[in-house]
């Protein structure tokens, strides 16, 4: 059928007539998914030799040249290649030798019959190369290619299923370093510029290729049997001798254990990565050369725990993905979850030893439930596996449910399994598909087999369904306070007919003891019978092992009781399930508020103290009245400044600190942090970098202190980075006083060029639509929304949600509400993907309109 549906589109295209004109009018832009799954059945054996000329002026463009070599495997149509740029860009076509006439129409670039053969085809394309993904600075660029973004760079077969091997030349300035996914085998001196030659890279799909150049520090390490490289260009020499033998070691940890637990050596030629700054990404696999924010691999002694833990995952979860997802390729987008989950399922295994001082369960909770919880309970919720047409959609499928809800049901999927028959599993995964394309159902398929467990419906619900259970309870007791029957009920939060199979344990709380339950839920109904002839308890703390998904039971009048639980991952989970019913309107915020304050002050556990730092800013900036935000700021803040303080470790001390500033915008505290910017006041243990001091000055400046201007004038000389320097002179703008400079910078980023550096946008977006200036901001909310659809088409696939997040995402008045309301009637036809994402991103506004309602 897809033969047919291929065959209809292409003789549609190619009506050839006189001086080769053609008809267009049913060739789809972007990548679609019947001509994808054609094309992968007619090309193979695909080997691009590329070649880039790069100039030393940022605006000058790059020559440059492509010999593509591929098998045909049948001429019944045309070989269609893509490639998202001007026409005019395409400067010259050559087929088997021949010269050929240039036929470029909706992101295509269309090779006629006559002039291939069956078997193996040469394609010589001189063009010049795209800029979208082409990341260029004054002194440095890097290419950023998935989902579909290679077809922005140079004509290719830009989808998954057709892997490539790549040969690629290089000549850039004699100053800059390059690196790329092979070695480099020679390179020549041309004057003011170097030519550099690498060697063929292993096959993998267009979306990991990838090279960076520029002005780049190198070093070379060797934690193991391989000898690793790194380009960066941090200046804080504090940060660089703190951090380099820690990346180099942390990658090397990653490889040891992925070799062993998929018994499968590492697969490519090299391992080296490249530190960028404003990188819109934590991390990205291209094969042999990963790329990170430089931000998150450079720490200093001051870091939290919880900083370090984020950067030793983050660099496993892009170790793992050289197995799961480079060796190993998802046939096709939709499927793009698989080698997510797997980085992030197999970055907790991997860090866990590395870490020995921390409850890894409740790491794994704290990671992964919030923001699990933060896309599913919204009304733009998506299944972990979603379906896709086009590959231009692509990336819309990315968002916290495939990097957090994802990694919870493997973990429930390997319980089920057990953990060696689960390993097995993975490694006969490994093993058959070793630089091939996978489907989800071909791994479940494979453990299924080791299960007595129906795999196969037990991963319809978890993995093509969304949403999440919301369970009640009913028990009742005897004259004696005995319990005569408990009955705890499971239903969809999206009302539908969707029941979650999952085990978890029920925490039942006495004066003197406690008493655990498991509970293994597979119907809608569960009767606890273990639990019959028990006393009534104090308390019952429901998912105490944090091992269930949903929301669960919970009465306000235990919330004084949760900071005195002795077992943390269960008083951390009840932390989850306070703020998750707090949304559902059965907890006060003002109570919820109150319990999140007192366990800042109770709380010995860094992550724990991490995460309510995260929910009472949550709860103080989008769900308390102004009178209470009144009351709440002087009490936290007052209570926090006396812990920072005390004899604490220096990484509680800087959350702590952290929470401190994301509140003290007035009075007492506004002045405490403008002492501790100038230095006038040093509390003991608290280590501040100068990018802290950078970003105490922003904020200062955001809460309006009388010095702003000075302060701002000071933090800019001060800072000698020039990365660093050229963010800050950007995010000016958005923290000044006055009117018509930020209405100015708001209208600038209409042009996309000026979003280009995509974390300092949501930085300044952040600032323009903080709650103390909304009043003003307001105006732009309804622009910032019209322009979503142009952000999704030039933006990376984590722009748009963080866009909305920046803007819609931080309000939560009526004003804004009806904004956002005229904004979806006047679009009904908005793309599903980009509704979700508003939905999402707006989900804290449409709650509280609900809670003040009711």
């Amino acid at each position: 059928m897809r033969t047919l549906i291929y065959l209809g589109l292409v003789l549609s295209i190619l009506c050839s007539c006189k001086n080769e004109q053609h008809s267009t009018t049913t060739l789809k832009a972007g990548v679609p998914e019947e001509m994808a799954m054609y094309r992968s059945s007619q090309i193979s054996d695909v080997h691009y030799n590329l070649s880039f000329n790069i100039p030393a002026e940022l605006k000058e463009p790059i020559p440059s040249q492509l010999e593509l070599n591929f098998n045909v495997e049948q001429l019944q149509e045309p070989v269609i290649l893509d490639f998202k740029e001007e026409t005019s860009k395409i400067k010259s076509i050559s087929i088997n030798g021949k010269n050929a006439t240039i036929l470029h129409e909706q992101e295509h670039i269309i090779l006629p019959k006559e002039h291939l053969i069956t078997g193996k085809n040469t394609v010589t394309i001189a063009f010049t190369a795209g800029e979208l993904s082409l990341n260029r600075n004054e002194d440095y660029l890097y290419t950023l290619l998935v989902p579909d973004r290679a077809r922005t760079l140079f004509p290719c077969f830009d989808q998954p299923n057709i892997k490539a091997r790549y040969t690629l030349n290089i000549t850039a300035p004699k100053d800059w370093q390059v690196l790329c996914g092979t070695k480099e085998i020679n390179s020549t001196s041309k004057g003011d510029y170097i030519e550099h030659n690498f060697d063929t890279s292993d096959q993998m799909s267009t979306y990991l290729f990838s090279f960076v150049a520029g002005k780049f520090k190198s070093v070379s390490k060797k934690p193991g049997n391989m000898e690793m490289t790194m380009l960066y260009r941090e200046t804080d020499t504090t940060k660089i001798q703190y951090s380099l033998d820690s990346i180099f070691d942390l990658h090397q940890q990653s490889l040891s254990f992925l070799e062993d637990y998929t018994s499968y050596p590492f697969p490519f030629q090299k391992m080296d990565y490249a530190a960028i700054p404003g990188f819109q990404y934590g991390g990205m696999e291209h094969v042999g050369a990963i790329q990170y924010r430089e931000s998150s691999l450079f720490l200093d002694e001051g870091a939290t725990a919880n900083k370090k833990l984020s950067r030793a995952k983050l660099i496993a979860h892009e170790t793992s993905h050289m197995w799961f997802g480079d060796l190993v390729t998802m046939n096709w987008f939709n499927d793009v979850w698989m080698k997510e989950v797997f980085a992030n399922f197999m970055a907790d295994k991997i860090m866990n030893p590395a870490f020995p001082n921390i409850d890894h369960q409740l790491a794994f909770m704290i990671t992964h439930y919030p923001n699990a919880y933060g896309e599913d309970r919204t009304l733009g919720t998506n299944p972990i596996r979603q379906k896709l047409d086009n590959l231009n959609n692509a990336g819309s499928l990315y968002g916290s449910i495939i990097y957090n809800k994802a990694p919870i049901m493997m973990r429930q999927l390997e319980t089920v399994l057990g953990k060696e028959a689960f390993k097995e599993g993975i490694q006969e995964y490994i093993e058959t598909f070793a630089f091939k394309n996978a489907e989800w159902g071909e791994l479940i398929e494979i453990l299924d087999k080791k299960s007595s467990t129906d795999i196969i419906a037990w991963s319809s619900i978890w993995v093509n369904n969304s949403s999440r259970p919301i369970f009640n309870d009913e028990i009742t007791y005897d004259d004696n306070d005995k319990i005569t029957s408990f009955t705890l009920t499971q239903t969809a939060e999206d009302s539908s007919e969707n029941i979650w199979s999952q085990a978890f344990d029920i925490l039942f709380i006495y004066p003197d003891s406690s008493k655990t339950i498991s509970v293994q839920m597979t119907d809608a109904t569960y009767q606890i019978k273990e639990a019959i002839g028990l006393p009534k308890p104090i308390s019952i703390i429901y998912n105490s092992n944090a091992e269930g998904y949903g929301v669960f039971p919970l009465q306000e009048k235990d919330l004084d009781l949760i900071p005195t639980l002795d077992d943390q991952v269960a008083r951390g989970y009840s932390y989850i399930n306070v703020y998750e019913n707090m949304l559902n309107g059965t907890i006060n915020p003002s109570a919820a508020i109150q319990l999140f304050s007192k366990g800042l002050n109770t709380e010995k556990n860094e992550l724990l103290i991490n995460l309510i730092s995260r929910y009472t800013t949550s709860v103080f900036w989008k769900y308390l009245t102004e009178e209470q935000r009144a009351f709440y700021q002087k009490k936290i803040t007052d209570d926090i400044w006396s812990k920072l303080h005390e004899e604490l470790p220096a990484s509680i001390k800087k959350t702590l600190y952290s929470t401190y500033v994301s509140m003290g915008y007035t009075n007492t505290s506004l002045e405490n942090l403008f002492k501790i910017w100038s230095k006038e006041l040093t509390i003991k243990n608290l280590k501040l970098n100068d990018d802290d001091y950078t970003e105490l000055a922003i904020d200062l400046a955001l809460y309006n202190h009388p010095k702003n201007e000075q302060i701002l004038k000071t933090a800019e000389v001060a800072i000698t980075n020039t990365d660093k320097l050229n963010k800050f002179k950007f995010l000016l703008p958005s923290i000044s006083n006055n009117y018509e400079t930020k209405k100015e910078f708001f209208e600038s980023l209409k042009q996309e060029k000026n979003r280009a550096k995509e974390s300092w946008v949501t930085n300044a977006m952040n600032n323009l639509n903080h709650p103390l200036h909304q009043k003003e901001s307001l105006q732009y909310l309804r622009t910032s929304l019209n322009l979503l659809d142009e952000i999704q088409k030039t933006g990376d696939i984590f722009f748009p949600k963080r866009w909305l997040s920046s803007t819609i995402g931080n309000y939560t008045s009526l004003e804004a509400y009806e904004i956002l309301q005229a904004y979806l009637d006047a679009n009904p036809k908005l793309k599903p993907s980009l509704k979700s994402k508003v939905l999402q991103a707006s989900d804290d506004l449409r709650r509280v309109q609900l809670l003040e309602k009711n």
